[in-house]
């Protein structure tokens, strides 16, 4: 089939949009073009998108959709969905919140056969390495066998609370790490001190503290900055890549961006909550915004701003990570209600609302941190990213001048809490294109649509 979207603008560079036509075949564009540049061809199908703006289909390259294993917190139907629904047409989920964890081929296997059918876009996997696959014979074997199968990256944690997927001491990364850099494929840490965290944490629950500043105290700066030299030293030694997921420390940033100077292979993440929110916030919301890292000060909020900015961060992602509401969100302690927000839907429109339409990055920027700079990590930047002639043609249909109020029931994940609760964003989501295919769409008259499940396709390493 070939389609011709009519009447939309594209970003031109920083924050300037023209007038383009784009002919989608055979699920990639094949042509852009000024309007009316040239007369249809054949039986063509015209899509107008009312002047609408159109930007890459966004990469969430850090979900978790706990499918299969957790499913009443997230299953890869409803977490696809919410993700459509927000202009993301990838995602890549994470390794230990399924059972078995992707730590070999037979679980990545058993992963795709549980989830295959589900997915409303495109996806990507995590491969994992814990302290239990690190301990046992042959690790070398079976990570070569996973990276083999197209996994996205390797996911590691240097503090973990799973007993299904511990953490790594420094002795296991390193030899991780020399590892990795033979298969040529990076590492994400999660990047806080176990020591200093559990150190802390037993501290002052002793103490009988059990207010949401008691848990931020626990997780301080000191624990994600120490987390952070450790690995870019380990990176050093190794000469292997590493991501940190997550980044919510400003002094992280500067070791980052040292690092990146330096010329080491090392880049970072960081997420919407922690470019919105701060430890006050989280004292005012209690465990709604619970996660791990923690929320910091406002001084680290402009710092991460500022890092995403200036490139010294590399992407934006959501780490989505709904617990089971309200029952895991109100256990009566905030040391065990559980630690993780939704965000897959939000992504997209927050960081137009609050970093375009605020003059902290500009368009430009937004879609190299949501698509381009993802896609280069994850090794398909040869397909996803851009809209560009041959790439599949992923795309978000934006109301750009839509301001609107964030209503966590009218959200699509399967556990509809947010602490975006009753904010006002300008920029809407109208409708999301997989491969030229509509996957999502609202209506004007309020109606949406979504694309089936097994409409999305895994998508490997590095494959076109």
């Amino acid at each position: 089939m070939r389609t011709r979207f009519l009447n939309l603008r594209i970003p031109t560079g920083e924050n300037a949009t023209s007038m383009r036509e784009i002919v989608v075949e055979n699920g990639r564009f094949v042509d852009l073009m000024p309007p009316e540049h040239e007369t249809a061809v054949g039986d063509e199908e015209w899509v107008n998108l009312g002047g609408a703006l159109v930007l890459p289909g966004a990469i969430d390259g850090h979900v978790h959709f706990d499918d299969p294993g957790y499913t009443h917190r997230e299953d890869f139907a409803s977490g696809t969905a919410a993700a459509a629904a927000g202009g993301v047409t990838c995602v890549v989920d994470m390794p230990c919140t399924s059972l078995p964890p992707v730590t070999d081929v037979a679980a990545l296997e058993s992963k795709l056969r549980a989830i295959r059918g589900k997915a409303h876009i495109d996806f990507m996997l995590w491969g994992g390495a814990s302290g239990i696959t690190m301990s046992s014979h042959g690790w070398q074997d079976r990570l070569t066998e996973l990276v083999d199968a197209g996994v996205a990256a390797v996911k590691i944690y240097m503090l973990s609370g799973m007993k299904s997927f511990p953490e790594l001491d420094l002795d296991q990364i390193a030899r991780l790490l020399a590892q990795t850099r033979r298969l040529g494929i990076p590492v994400g840490v999660h990047a806080e001190d176990a020591t200093t965290v559990r150190s802390l944490t037993d501290r002052i629950r002793k103490r009988g503290a059990g207010r949401t500043t008691d848990y931020a105290a626990s997780r301080p700066v000191a624990a994600e900055v120490a987390a952070v030299a450790q690995i870019i030293e380990a990176a050093r030694a190794a000469g292997a890549r590493i991501h940190i997921v997550h980044l919510a420390a400003g002094e992280a940033v500067d070791l980052v961006s040292a690092a990146r100077l330096e010329g080491l292979p090392v880049s970072a993440e960081t997420c919407p909550h922690f470019l919105e929110f701060t430890v006050a916030d989280l004292q005012r919301l209690g465990s709604l915004l619970k996660t791990a890292p923690v929320v910091k000060s406002e001084q680290d909020r402009d710092r991460l701003w500022q890092g995403i900015a200036s490139r010294e961060l590399s992407f934006v992602t959501t780490d989505h990570a709904p617990g089971q509401w309200p029952e895991e969100k109100t256990t009566g302690s905030i040391w065990t209600d559980y630690g993780g927000i939704p965000g897959v839907e939000l992504m997209v429109p927050y960081l137009f609302s609050e970093g375009v339409r605020r003059g902290r990055i500009s368009l430009e920027r937004l879609m190299q941190i949501t698509a381009s700079e993802p896609a280069r990590f994850f090794g398909i930047d040869h397909r996803k990213g851009a809209i560009a002639r041959g790439f599949d043609a992923d795309f978000v249909v934006l109301d750009d001048h839509e301001t609107w109020t964030v209503r966590a029931r009218n959200l699509h994940n399967l556990n509809r809490y947010t602490p975006l609760e009753g904010a006002r964003l300008t920029g809407r989501v109208r409708a999301t294109y997989l491969r030229g295919i509509c996957v999502y769409q609202r209506r004007p008259d309020g109606t949406e649509f979504f694309a089936p499940g097994g409409t999305g396709s895994f998508i490997k390493r590095g494959l076109s």
